[in-house]
């Protein structure tokens, strides 16, 4: 395999060999990695709540200054619009209930992974097969295997652990491409002071997303192509985050890893490699900011974490607004 090409190969070649979890919680299985998460690590994770401090991780949506969403595709920013309002009751077409009571309401319109949100496990997948095993035409008209309820069903909790990227490097936030790695990690960590543990959330800040709000067109490349920093494919990395029972991956980024693959030009294989493989969760878009900032002053960068998306039934995917609490 010339890994020095500039021809990506296919993914089936560049994930052979490495480690699958597929029939390994049964073949009926749509949570994958999240079975880690048993009821007694979820009492151990309740240990870490010290101050009550909370921190709800997820970005408006919404937002009339704009929504980040993945360029180029199908995605669009959520959009909210007002069905009801006092300008109604004023036009005299929404009437007073008895009483005289008033009220607002709205609907809102967006794509299911255009805002902070976990992936189905189903959402990603090579050679016409989901996570487990699943056939790939269950997807057609809407996931009918490995969608995001089972998952929603669920909830996720856990201990969290804060890597902050960025700062460890000295950055407001990553560069465009810029990639790291397991060892990384464990660099970052150590130099938190904390310790890495089996079956830890992992929740990586790398500033990106932040940068939205900074600079929106170097954010989405300036005229470059998009191109987001985040971890980088090796088999190494693969094996880490399976000897380790990694539950769940949690990031700043779209995609939780750069987006092509600087030594095999493969866009996204860590969608493959941990997501579809492993069963590993994956949360993007997460607004990381304000927890940074308050591990970064008390030095505590272990969360109780807790997320659990929206129910959508065939969902590819769900927001989400996770708390982290110290």
């Amino acid at each position: 395999m010339a890994t020095g090409s500039q021809e990506p190969i296919s993914l089936g070649e560049l994930l052979e060999g490495c480690p699958k979890n597929w029939g390994r919680w049964g073949d009926d299985d749509e949570v994958g990695a999240l079975n880690f998460l048993t009821p007694a690590s979820v009492v151990a994770a309740a240990s870490l709540i010290r101050r009550g401090a909370v921190f709800t991780l997820q970005l408006p949506m919404a937002d009339p200054k704009g929504d980040p969403v993945w360029p180029g595709g199908s995605r669009r920013p959520a959009q909210r619009i007002n069905v009801r309002d006092k300008g109604h009751v004023i036009a005299g077409v929404a009437g007073r209930a008895p009483g005289g009571i008033e009220g607002c309401d709205d609907v809102i319109s967006c794509s299911l992974q255009g805002s902070t949100q976990y992936d189905a496990l189903g959402h990603a997948w090579y050679g016409d097969q989901l996570y487990n095993g699943y056939d790939a035409m269950s997807t057609i008209g809407g996931m009918r295997k490995a969608s995001v309820l089972p998952i929603a069903e669920r909830g996720i909790v856990g201990r969290g652990v804060l890597l902050d990227v960025a700062r460890w490097r000295g950055k407001d936030s990553l560069e465009r491409g810029e990639t790291f790695d397991c060892d990384d990690l464990e660099a970052c960590a150590t130099a938190q002071g904390i310790e890495l543990r089996a079956r830890d959330i992992l929740i990586i800040r790398t500033g990106w997303i932040e940068l939205f709000r900074r600079d929106p067109d170097a954010f989405y490349g300036g005229g470059r192509g998009w191109l987001e920093p985040g971890l980088q494919f090796s088999r190494g990395l693969v094996d880490w985050f399976h000897d380790r029972e990694i539950p769940n991956l949690v990031t700043d980024t779209m995609g939780n890893e750069v987006t092509q693959d600087p030594v095999h030009h493969v866009t996204l294989p860590l969608h493959i490699a941990l997501m579809s493989n492993l069963g590993v969760a994956f949360t993007e878009i997460a607004s990381l900011g304000a927890l940074a900032e308050d591990c970064a002053q008390d030095g505590v960068y272990e969360v109780f974490y807790a997320a659990a998306p929206l129910k959508v039934v065939h969902g590819s995917g769900s927001p989400v607004n996770p708390i982290a609490i110290k």
